[in-house]
């Protein structure tokens, strides 16, 4: 067997059509040319310690496009000399999956070949389809790899986790963008050295992939064109501008990333940071998340993390809710900044979680007891003879309107659940209840 770091000859079979998009002529072909990912590929990380004893495994690759889970599945094949077959779980069922199972039996009985099985986006195969695979990755008849931009620990069967070797790629740095670029341009598999890349248009191309080495390529190649359409010999910003007409926005409303974005709002809102809280509302709008789940978040932030600190925090969100609902969308997203904005910068408490939360944990425990017979309904027949409301004093009868009087259950007399904070509204409120509960609570 050849050394695991030697390239294939360019006329074996790993070459490439010269006609295939850049992304796919640039895949690395061995270990040591894949960019990033150290924490897998360095000299004592696992996926390289796998690779070279050429162990039979099954991997669960988890990670944001463009961060090579394809590519490494490609590379495992060819460093190991296995047999590669690709699924796509898009188009690929039960049926698929034991024709594939069963090829590998016939290559490791008559052939004594592993099989490695790709499949891609595994998260949208159901759990029946997930579960046809269980017996030929615990036998070790095929060695999966599978890719999946989800949380595999949500959208992977437990049997298929238990089985496979999870790892978390992580999004390419800038500087990995760089190289990516850089090697694309000079190598006789990309552009052949035909072309150079502006310094400003270097930079816009790391932008725009926001860590996806594929985003990256796809649009060198598309500035590539248009440079030699218009027979320049440099790809400058202009030029990239027009074939990259905007930068798709990696969010994917139905997976991972549509809940990270989202929990990043609302974090950097409790954290009182404007400017990061318009951006995530920017890239949730520009990748056309539905208005009405932003506004829901909204609403909730409102009493969870401002409360009585700003109780016009709430009105806000909900006015910004109905103005959605009301004008749609693109302008929707003008209430929707206004309510980020109004929240981002109102005085923060969760003084009212804290007290809800507090509450909710007392009945749970069992702390409640009768009612105090004064507050028990007394308007039905027979009502005052069980002694309902006869001991109630109606609060308005006082000047005050405020008298003192028990109204919790007498476990929980003396608890205080709400404790304002001295942030905004909420430190003339914390002065106010400080009275009213000196009140209420006086022997009578």
């Amino acid at each position: 067997m050849s050394s695991l770091f030697d390239a294939p000859e360019d006329d074996g079979p790993a070459a490439v059509d010269p006609g295939a998009p850049l992304a796919v002529r640039m895949r690395p072909r061995a270990l040591d040319e894949v960019v990033g990912q150290q924490h897998l590929l360095g000299d004592r990380a696992p996926l390289r310690r796998l690779v070279e004893s050429d162990e039979p495994m099954s991997l669960v690759l988890y990670g944001p496009p463009g961060t090579g889970k394809t590519t490494l599945a490609h590379v495992i094949s060819l460093a190991t000399k296995r047999q590669f077959v690709q699924l796509s779980a898009l188009d690929a069922g039960v049926k698929e999956v034991r024709a594939v199972i069963a090829g590998a039996k016939r290559e490791l009985t008559y052939a004594g070949r592993r099989t490695v099985l790709f499949i891609d986006e595994v998260h949208r195969f159901s759990k029946t389809q997930q579960d046809s695979l269980l017996s030929a990755v615990e036998d070790r008849i095929v060695s999966l790899i599978a890719a999946t931009t989800e949380n595999p620990f949500f959208s992977v069967v437990s049997p298929l986790l238990s089985r496979s070797l999870v790892l978390a790629l992580q999004p390419l740095t800038d500087d990995d963008i760089r190289a990516v670029l850089h090697r694309a341009l000079a190598s006789d598999r990309g552009l052949g050295g035909a072309l150079t890349l502006s310094t400003e248009a270097e930079d816009h191309l790391v932008r725009v992939a926001g860590g996806d080495a594929r985003k990256a390529l796809t649009a060198l190649e598309s500035g590539a064109g248009a440079a030699q359409a218009a027979g320049g010999a440099e790809i400058d910003l202009a030029t990239l501008e027009t074939a990259v007409a905007q930068a798709a926005v990696r969010y994917d409303r139905q997976g991972d990333m549509h809940y990270d974005v989202a929990s990043a709002l609302i974090k950097s809102i409790r954290g009182s940071d404007v400017d990061a809280a318009l951006h995530y509302l920017a890239r949730m709008v520009t990748a056309g998340e539905d208005p009405r789940f932003i506004a829901r978040r909204l609403v909730i932030s409102a009493s969870e993390d401002i409360g009585m600190a700003d109780p016009t925090a709430l009105l806000a969100a909900v006015a910004a809710a109905d103005a959605v609902a009301f004008i749609g969308m693109p302008e929707g997203h003008f209430p929707l900044a206004q309510a980020v904005v109004h929240l981002a910068t109102a005085p923060k408490s969760n003084a009212v979680t804290a007290a809800i939360g507090e509450s909710m944990a007392d009945v749970r425990a069992g702390l409640g007891g009768p009612v105090p017979a004064g507050l028990r309904d007394a308007h039905y027949a027979g009502a005052k003879k069980l002694g309902h409301g006869a001991t109630y004093v109606y609060p308005h009868a006082h000047p005050d309107g405020v008298v003192p009087q028990q109204y919790p259950p007498d476990a929980l007399v003396g608890r205080d659940y709400y404790r304002p904070t001295g942030r905004g509204a909420e430190a003339r409120l914390g002065e106010r209840l400080a009275k009213l509960r000196a009140i209420i609570r006086r022997s009578r």
